[in-house]
């Protein structure tokens, strides 16, 4: 059994930061792609940034230049730095990471909740 946990989220005013962090545990061999995505009320669910087991990292141009993904490859941990913080990345957060059990597979995380007022 495979579990990705989300923390760090919260209610912050714009110009704010934040940091989430998702932890994977279970019967992991190994993780391939950790990333964050983020689900606004009444819009798809869309892809905030990703990180590959290597360390090369995409983000959606709406977060460049503010928001940072890492990871902790020893701790099964990837990790969102979210800075100058905009009342439109109010939304769920998830973490998503493909991970090899036996055989890959995408998991997600139950989300949190990231609020911005202006």
């Amino acid at each position: 059994q495979v579990q990705l946990v989300e923390s760090g989220g919260g209610s912050v005013q714009a110009g704010g930061s934040l940091r989430l962090s998702c932890l994977a545990s279970g019967r992991i061999r190994s993780i391939n792609v950790m990333g964050w995505y983020r689900q606004a009320p009444g819009n798809k669910r869309e892809l905030v940034a990703r990180i590959t087991s290597g360390g090369s990292a995409d983000y959606a141009d709406s977060v460049k230049g503010r928001f940072t993904i890492s990871r902790d490859n020893a701790k099964n941990t990837v990790y969102l730095q979210m800075n100058s913080l905009k009342p439109e990345d109010t939304a769920v957060y998830f973490c998503n990471a493909n991970i090899v059990v036996v055989w890959s597979l995408d998991y997600w995380g139950q989300g949190t909740q990231v609020t911005v007022s202006s």
